[in-house]
């Protein structure tokens, strides 16, 4: 069964809902310039833009993103931003008020990291003879993948932190300490073997597009 198929939802209905997040982000967004939060402006303004990037890839590149793959992406980064804005009229925002927020945009964030790497790995084994990636490489390989992401993530969430603090500005991204450190890596680690399990049926039409492409680069 692919995405597309266990949400349940119509092919309109995806994208309608693809559209109310949009146009919430772009209220996110006004609502941290009214606060005058940087946090809030920064992480909704590039959440909007990730969430044109399917358009963009079918567009311009012919990679097929079904409306199902859209509200998956689109999902990841307006749970993010909610959770940077909290609700209106709320004193904190709802990764401080609540304590699974930032597990959830963690898995699912780096579902979408775990995505883009079994694309591009499958891709490029379409794509020559030289390389093989067996089921259980690949398995390995998107956990090494997005681990690997998320150290990176963190060591960003630290420096840009680290440098707010010494220049005495607003940090746009919030680091909470060691253990939570840990808990985001293996809620990042949960969100590589969603993919690790699922993904040949979900990304197939992704994978073939992005084999042919390069197949036509090389030609």
């Amino acid at each position: 069964m692919r995405l597309r198929d266990w949400i349940g939802l119509s092919d309109r209905r995806q994208r309608q809902l693809s559209r109310v997040m949009q146009v919430m982000l772009v209220g996110i967004v006004g609502l941290g310039l009214e606060r005058g939060n940087l946090g809030i402006v920064v992480n909704a303004t590039i959440g909007l833009g990730v969430t044109q990037l399917p358009a963009v890839l079918e567009r311009d590149y012919h990679i097929p993103m079904d409306p199902a793959l859209t509200l998956w992406i689109t999902v990841a980064v307006f749970v993010h931003a909610l959770g940077t804005a909290g609700l209106p009229g709320s004193a904190t925002n709802l990764y401080r008020s609540i304590w699974w927020w930032d597990h959830l945009t963690h898995t699912l964030s780096s579902s979408i990291v775990a995505a883009a790497g079994y694309a591009t790995a499958r891709a490029i084994e379409l794509h020559t003879d030289s390389v093989s990636l067996p089921d259980r490489f690949m398995f390995v390989f998107i956990l090494l993948f997005v681990l690997a992401f998320g150290v990176f993530w963190e060591v960003i969430e630290f420096a840009v932190a680290g440098l707010a603090s010494l220049s005495g500005t607003q940090s746009v991204l919030t680091q909470y300490g060691l253990d939570d450190t840990m808990l985001d890596l293996l809620f990042d680690t949960l969100g590589g073997v969603v993919v690790a399990v699922w993904g040949t049926a979900h990304l197939t039409d992704v994978v073939g597009a992005l084999a042919e492409r390069l197949d036509r680069t090389e030609a």
